[in-house]
């Protein structure tokens, strides 16, 4: 990290942990593929067994359900697709119900054609509408198809826990499928495939400290399971063909295991410096808006808005100050717009607001630089009413 820079853009993405980048350099010396049957490719083999194991106890999944891919994107385009296998049976999902607060990587629908993709609407304080997804499935028409579900366990802009396993209730009791995006969630609270009633959760490497470039699509059983979207060497027991990216999947395994520690005392820690910086703001300027305040949150997101500042300005003058914030999620390639987040709450589409994310590496003394720039930004807003 560069001098005088404070880092809180943690649900962008972590730091490369020391445990993810002592395995890694680790790794670097197996020369073999682990495809490969002699002492060097079973080498390379046996390290991607136990990151396989690392992964799948991150998530109370079994290490045999574990589907190595690219990343996140990948796994949502992988499982979001109409085409599905029971065992060699073809099995067709007809729609797919996504929330209106996903990621987009899942509200594109996968490889669902946009006509077959419906939005569950949230409630004003940033959770899914149960009744709305009840209603929903409720008008399925399973002579087609079955319904799939996708619902985030925490959203990435706010940082608002989801009702998943009540949402996976509903899908499972209209015979459809449960997609759980747990990116955000995994190494903030507890994560159990079997607890959430989920049928697939997708993770990410570089959210928790693993190298960017790897993921993980996790299925509670190997019998029903979707269309491959990678073809050709029937890697990944067919799931996901290429060679692995070996000392990528090593890291994940190594950072996975390292969120596993002290999961509680960790996040109590980051909590309590959230709870100091947005005690600081309402100090600061007591006119700022905290999204998702009154509802449970994890513990190292603030998503907030300076009435007054857009979230342009805002970005680039704490960046100016040496503070790395977002305004939202960091997927559309260093783009500033409108939260469909705060759209989907109610909130008017104009509505500025920036994400502060806090990680293992935050100290006191970066709360407080924060507070100092913020409390320098929020005293040059323009009055109420003059243009930003």
């Amino acid at each position: 990290m560069a001098l005088n820079r404070t880092y809180l853009d943690w649900n962008a993405t972590a730091p490369l942990s020391a445990p993810a980048r002592a395995a890694m350099l680790d790794a670097l010396q197996l020369p073999g593929n682990a495809s490969s049957v002699h002492g060097e490719g079973r080498a390379a083999r046996a390290a991607i067994d136990k990151a396989r194991r690392q992964v799948a106890a991150l998530v109370g999944a079994e290490p045999a359900h574990v589907t190595f891919v690219s990343g996140a994107t990948e796994a949502a385009n992988h499982v979001l697709t109409p085409d599905f296998r029971m065992g060699r049976a073809p099995l067709g999902m007809s729609r797919v119900y996504v929330s209106a607060i996903e990621h987009p990587a899942i509200r594109e629908g996968g490889r669902f054609d946009p006509a077959r993709v419906t939005e569950v609407p949230v409630t004003p304080a940033g959770i899914v509408d149960l009744s709305a997804l009840e209603a929903l499935l409720a008008e399925h028409d399973q002579s087609v198809g079955m319904p799939m579900v996708a619902v985030m366990l925490v959203n990435n802009e706010t940082g608002i826990v989801q009702p998943v396993a009540k949402a996976a209730a509903i899908a499972h009791a209209h015979g459809g499928l449960m997609v759980v995006d747990v990116v955000q969630a995994v190494g903030r609270i507890p994560v159990d495939i079997n607890a959430l009633d989920a049928d697939f959760l997708i993770l990410s490497s570089h959210k928790i400290g693993g190298p960017k470039g790897v993921g993980a699509l996790v299925s509670r059983g190997e019998v029903l399971m979707p269309k491959p979207l990678i073809r050709g060497g029937g890697q990944e027991k067919g799931h996901r063909s290429g060679t692995e990216n070996f000392h990528a999947i090593v890291g994940f395994g190594a950072a996975a295991q390292a969120m596993r520690e002290n999961l509680h005392e960790r996040n109590g820690a980051i909590e309590g410096l959230r709870n100091r910086l947005e005690a600081g703001m309402r100090q600061a300027a007591p006119d700022a808006i905290i999204h998702g305040e009154t509802v449970l949150r994890v513990a190292n997101t603030c998503f907030f808005t300076l009435p007054g500042l857009k979230s342009e300005t805002g970005q680039i003058a704490f960046d100016l100050e040496g503070i790395a914030l977002s305004a939202g999620s960091a997927c559309s390639a260093g783009k500033v717009g409108e939260s469909h987040v705060l759209t989907a709450m109610g909130h008017d589409p104009k509505l500025g607001a920036l994400r502060i994310s806090l990680g293992v590496d935050t100290t006191e003394d970066d709360i407080a630089r924060a507070l100092a720039a913020f409390a320098k930004i929020a005293g040059r807003r323009k009055p109420a009413g003059e243009a930003a």
